[in-house]
This record gives C-alpha cells, sequence and structure tokens, in this order.
C-alpha cells in the first residue's frame, strides 16, 4: 500500500496488527485508537485531494492543537502534500507573507479568523478546523472513505517549517520523507521508546519539536500519549504517576518545581525527561534531580536539522551541554574555514541524513549555509570537549564585539546565573559610541534584595574587564517564543538607545 520512502508507511509500521490499542488519551477523557487515527488521517487526505492538491503542494495550516490536527499533517503527507505548520500566534500580516512566500493550495485556519485569513490567502481555497476539531475541514473528512497513499520518493518534500525570523526574512526550510523519518527512527533507539512507553505531549505541534520529535518517536514506537493542549501543571502531574517520559522545554521543568506535588512518589513510574528548544540552566537539572531522583536528558536541534545532538541514556548527562552527535549525525566546529581544537569556540556546523534540503525559494540563502558536501552551518558558537560533549555557547549573531575583543554571552550568563538571588539572566551587545558595543546585562531576580550592583561586585573578580556588563537591567521576566526561547532580538531593540 505504501512507497517503501513513504513517512507515513514507517510511522504506521509500528501499530499495525494493534489498531485497536490506544494511541492517544484525551484531556476530556475520551480515547482515540492508532486505527481511528490513521483512518482519519485517510479521510483527511481524500478531503484534501478533493480540493485539488497535488503531489508537491503545500497546505498552511495554523489550528489549535488537537487530534484532528495530526491527522490533518499525516493526511497531507499522505496526499503527497507539504505540510506547512504556523505558529497560532502569528498575526494576519505574518501569515501573508507565508502564504505569499509558500504559495499552497489548501489553508487551514480557525474559524474565528476565516474572514480575516480568505482575504490573504490569494488563489489557496480556506477551509477551517477549532480547537474542538470541528470545521468545514472536518466535515469534508467525514464524507471521505479510505485513500490509496501517493508513492513519493525519500528525497521528497514532506514539510517547510518557517524559521522565526530572529534575523531578516523568515526562510522556509524543507525537510524531505527521509530528514523526519531517519531522525525519529533514530531517536526512538537512542531515547529506548518502546510500545509499553506513555508519553506526556504537551508541546504545541506548529513546531519541530513537538511535530516531529514527540508525535513522531510516540507513532515510530508504537507508544501512547497522553494528549494536552499545552502545558497545564495539573494535567501533567496528574498524568505522572502512569507516565514514562515527558518532553519538555525548560520553562515546562521550572514551572513544575515551582509546584509542591512534584516528588520522587509521584516520578516513580517515569523513565525519561527530555529537555530542549531553549538551553536549560544547570540550577534546574539540579533542583530536578534533587526532587525527583531523575537526571533531565538534554539534546540540540534546529528547524533545519531536527534532532542532531543528545546527551546520553546510559552514562553521563552533563548539565550545560547537549551531549554527543546522534548516530548518523557528524558534528564539528569551525572558525577561519578549520576546524578548530577540543574546548575552543567556533560555529558550530552538522552534516547527516537529518539535514534538510534547503530553503524554500531562497537558492542563494541555501547555499550560504548548506554546503555543497553536506555540511551545515547552524550559525550556533559552540565547543566540543575532549570527551566529545557539545557545549552550545550562544548564536553567532548574538557574539558581541566590544572594543574589538569577542563576548560570548553565554559564559557571562553563567555566573550571573550562579549568583544568590539571581533566576535567570540573558546577555546582549548594543551600539556604544566609544567601543561599538557595550556588553549589557538583563537580569530576572528571584526574590527581593538582588541589586545590579551586588551583581556587578561578584563578576569583577571573576571576568575580565571588558566582559564585564556596562550596564545590568533587572527585570521581572525575559521576553521568550512560545517555544521558550529568550528573544533577544527585542531586548536588543529595547535598549539599542541605552548609551545615546
Amino acid at each position: 500500500m505504501y512507497d517503501a520512502n513513504h513517512l507515513i508507511r514507517q510511522l504506521r509500521e509500528s501499530s499495525l496488527g494493534r489498531e485497536e490499542d490506544v494511541f492517544a488519551r484525551l484531556p476530556e477523557g475520551g480515547t482515540v485508537t492508532f486505527g481511528a487515527l490513521f483512518a482519519g488521517a485517510e479521510r483527511m487526505a481524500a478531503a484534501l485531494a478533493a480540493q485539488g492538491v497535488q503531489p508537491g503542494d503545500r497546505v498552511a495550516v495554523q489550528v489549535q492543537k488537537t487530534i484532528q490536527a495530526i491527522e490533518l499533517y499525516l493526511g497531507t503527507v499522505m496526499a503527497g502534500g507539504i505540510f506547512l505548520p504556523l505558529n497560532t500566534a502569528y498575526t494576519g500580516p505574518e501569515v501573508a507573507y507565508f502564504v505569499g512566500d509558500a504559495s499552497p493550495r489548501v489553508v487551514v485556519c480557525d474559524p474565528a479568523r476565516l474572514e480575516e485569513i480568505s482575504a490573504i490567502a490569494g488563489a489557496a481555497q480556506v477551509l477551517t478546523l477549532d480547537a474542538a476539531g470541528q470545521g468545514s475541514l472536518r466535515d469534508l473528512a467525514d464524507g471521505q472513505g479510505g485513500f490509496d497513499p501517493v508513492a513519493r520518493k525519500a528525497d521528497d518534500l514532506a514539510a517547510i517549517l518557517y524559521t522565526s525570523g530572529t534575523t531578516g526574512r523568515s526562510k522556509g526550510a524543507m525537510l524531505s520523507h527521509d530528514n523526519l523519518a531517519s531522525n525519529s527512527l533514530t531517536l526512538r533507539d537512542c531515547w529506548r521508546f518502546t510500545k509499553d512507553d506513555v508519553l506526556i505531549h504537551a508541546l504545541p505541534i506548529f513546531h519541530t519539536h513537538g511535530l516531529f520529535v514527540a508525535t513522531n518517536v510516540a507513532l515510530f514506537a508504537g507508544a501512547k500519549v497522553v494528549f494536552l493542549p499545552g502545558f497545564d501543571a495539573d494535567a501533567i502531574l496528574n498524568a505522572m504517576p502512569a507516565a514514562t517520559a515527558l518532553m519538555g522545554v525548560p520553562t515546562f521543568y521550572t514551572r513544575l518545581l515551582a509546584d509542591a506535588r512534584l516528588t520522587k512518589e509521584r516520578a516513580a513510574k517515569m523513565r525519561l525527561f527530555i529537555s530542549g528548544s531553549a538551553p536549560l540552566l544547570v540550577d534546574t537539572h539540579e533542583q530536578w534531580e534533587a526532587r525527583t531522583g531523575h537526571r533531565i536528558l538534554e539534546r540540540y536541534g534546529m528547524t533545519e536539522t531536527n534532532m542532531s545532538t543528545s546527551n546520553p541514556y546510559d552514562g553521563e548527562r552533563r548539565a550545560g551541554t547537549v551531549g554527543f552527535p546522534l548516530p548518523g549525525v557528524e558534528a564539528r566546529v569551525m572558525r577561519d574555514g578549520a576546524e578548530v581544537p577540543a574546548g575552543e569556540i567556533g560555529v558550530l556546523e552538522v552534516r547527516g541524513a537529518n539535514v534538510f534540503q534547503g530553503y524554500w525559494q531562497m537558492p542563494e540563502k541555501t547555499a550560504e549555509e548548506l554546503q555543497p558536501d553536506g555540511w551545515f552551518i547552524t550559525g550556533d558558537m559552540a565547543k566540543i570537549d575532549a570527551d566529545g560533549y557539545v557545549t552550545i555557547v550562544g548564536r553567532e549573531k548574538d557574539l558581541i564585539i566590544t572594543g574589538g575583543f569577542n563576548v560570548y554571552p553565554k559564559e557571562v550568563e553563567s555566573l550571573i546565573d550562579d549568583q544568590p538571588g539571581v533566576l535567570e539572566s540573558a546577555v546582549i551587545g548594543v551600539p556604544h559610541p566609544d567601543f561599538g558595543e557595550a556588553v549589557v546585562a538583563v537580569v530576572v531576580p528571584e526574590g527581593k534584595g538582588t541589586s545590579a550592583e551586588a551583581i556587578k561586585a561578584a563578576l569583577s573578580g571573576h571576568l575580565a574587564k571588558f566582559k564585564q556588563p556596562k550596564e545590568i537591567i533587572l527585570l521581572e521576566a525575559l521576553p521568550r517564543n512560545t517555544m521558550g526561547k529568550v528573544q533577544k532580538k527585542a531586548l536588543r531593540e529595547a535598549y539599542a538607545g541605552l548609551f545615546g
């Protein structure tokens, strides 16, 4: 029925013969079996085909997290289409850019935004799907029967995910069937997922973490998921005694640590806590281990590569690092065209079957970042120690050059975060009339009594003067995107005029 390279064939393989087994437990108490999931996906595929979706056509989707949205993802790929998920927070003008760039055949949105999205959808057919999984697309799908999946090759596109666009225009990362399948299989095996696992799924599904890591890995393993619409401390803590794994962002873990119900007893049946999408503080690692008896497994990936490195399942999970390159993935740290010695900082490059096919309609940008021999320039500053552990130091664009000297924000942030009374920090460079850029630290205090002067005094004996912040700003919270990443661009813009 499926071409051997088809992502859907591979996703379905682990549950063949287990169609009546439960795949998802829903918040309202219902369940969805593997058979129902894939039958729903076939109906979605048939509905899309009835709307004219041909192999290679894009299907843009901006909807709430529901099982029907997962069926739409699977159905799009089944129909030979290219799934294009969009952050639910994107405004009309932002959606207009993505639609204009990708020229989708179909756009699926929330019914409440039908008029707004229709006005910017161009020639695309606009269908709806709401937070209950209802809408015009569901109505069309419910009237369909089965569907014969369209044959696809390993390098045919399965998805386009737009990068967050922290610098310049958002870029559409093109991901093939093999990019997604090979990476999910590797993660399933490295993290020991099996049909006996129950994964707490609280991540959004418009992002690679929730869609191509959490969802795909669970399906490749034939595992169950506790399918939550978003982060909910009550729901996660209630699910924990009967679950085995949680995938989250650092914010999940810090918020759960703030809840007294998080105990070793509650986490006793859990085998794995995974964190990614943003750096996890060493303090969070240590607090989590003390409270639950579990050491969080931190990993590293990007929209363009899915996952590239992971701390080991067995062996030392080193706080502050993102572990080793995954099997089949190579990593190196480069500076001025040459690989740097162990422990030195440079730009991280990765190569493997996980690396994307390039940027949609941006051949020049693709050529800049994806080299002919397959190495992808991530733009992340990193170092690889003598034991092979990779540590991400920051984005290349976040590098601060002050008075001709390089300052890596992570080094300064780590020292600030270690200070008593500090919850977290973000170090940025802003324009300065004498130094070109000045180092500025934005700090979130933990409780009262923390002062900028005390932090400056604590840093003076540990950092060269050029690395020390010229200003320390105290805020109640750092700006973050939906995946928990600190938005340094927003901070740089907010404080661009600090030194006139």
